[in-house]
């Protein structure tokens, strides 16, 4: 996939919403998408990562992109409700979401794992990702077609030790896209997962605080892939568990 070249209008017109936007991934697919023609909403917890996005969108001259700050954690249905409302008026429709906002407080057994920890990161995980999808269905029902990509990690395709709540949310979460896949089979809206493998990210350097960041690839490495499911060059790609590595969509 690293050999894909995207046009340079492949998302030319389209509005699409990146959680998680201010930092990482969501920043890199977020300058990436506007690079490529897209209106972007950040959405992300920390208004100063994304005005830092948003200044560095409108300095390459690409399309203005809108700020939405949410917690995530502590986010209400009527508080997606209220977003949903807001994108309604403001644009009429939505053609893509990336959901990539994700929570790893620590690595831990799970006998010792602080419910109330595990509970937090279920709510932005999983949680989050179904009821903001659940609100903006008919935005994208609304488009041409539209791409709903959720970022997946290998710890949530094969279970590992001590990675908890992370992991027992990422295979809800690839859950939740084969079921959405099966439901909108057929319609114009596509729903596939991504696996990053192993990035230069703040969270990453959470858990591996001894691991030298330049031996693991900048975010910037997985734009070919994000770019090819987003945009209509992957129209056909449908409830795909795909991974960086497998080089999935190099065809």
């Amino acid at each position: 996939m690293q050999d894909y070249q995207p046009a340079e209008d492949l998302l030319a017109e389209r509005v699409i919403l990146v959680t998680g936007a201010g930092d990482g991934i969501g920043r890199a697919a977020s300058i990436a998408f506007a690079r490529h023609g897209a209106t972007v909403v950040l959405l992300s917890k920390t208004l100063p990562h994304l005005e830092s996005v948003y200044d560095e969108i409108e300095a390459l001259g690409c399309p203005t992109p809108a700020i939405y700050p949410m917690h995530l954690e502590g986010a209400t249905p009527h508080e997606f409700d209220e977003l949903t409302l807001k994108l309604e008026e403001t644009f009429g429709r939505l053609d893509g979401i990336l959901h990539n906002a994700a929570s790893i407080p620590y690595l831990s057994r799970i006998k010792d794992y602080d419910p109330e920890d595990w509970m937090k990161v279920m709510q932005v995980n999983l949680n989050a990702p179904f009821m903001l999808t659940q609100v903006l269905l008919p935005l994208l029902l609304k488009a041409e077609d539209a791409s709903l990509v959720f970022t997946s990690d290998a710890e949530g395709r094969k279970g590992k030790a001590y990675w908890g709540a992370y992991a027992v949310s990422k295979f809800g979460l690839e859950g939740l896209m084969q079921v959405l896949a099966d439901e909108l089979d057929g319609s114009n809206i596509r729903v596939n997962s991504i696996d990053p493998g192993p990035t230069r990210t703040r969270m990453r350097k959470i858990i591996f605080p001894g691991e030298d960041p330049e031996t693991i690839k900048p975010p910037e490495a997985l734009m070919p892939l994000y770019l090819w499911l987003m945009g209509p060059d992957s129209k056909g790609t449908h409830g795909q568990a795909l991974s960086y590595q497998e080089d999935s969509c190099a065809n």
